[in-house]
């Protein structure tokens, strides 16, 4: 697969793909099927696509830092819960 690099816009990058005949038809069918043209298509599902890795590295972070994303209450906090239950 040849790729090409350009700037374009400000915070807008062009890139030259060539895909595959037998994707490019499918691709297409699916685009006209939303009812968008195959470039706004194809932008929308990589751009889908980076926001699902930030998504996923950021899970992973807190999983790593946070074990299933909690964190310990401070002596403080705990205090005040307990206060709050009458405790």
């Amino acid at each position: 697969m040849d790729t090409k690099t350009t700037s374009s816009k400000k915070g807008i990058r062009r890139k030259n793909i060539d895909i595959p005949e037998d994707a490019y038809r499918l691709l297409s069918a699916k685009a006209t099927e939303q009812g968008t043209n195959l470039k706004k298509y194809i932008e929308k599902l990589l751009i889908e696509e980076a926001e699902d890795i930030e998504d996923a590295e950021l899970y992973a972070h807190l999983l790593s830092t946070k074990p299933n994303g909690f964190e310990m209450a401070s002596e403080e906090e705990t205090k005040q819960f307990e206060r709050s239950l009458g405790l």
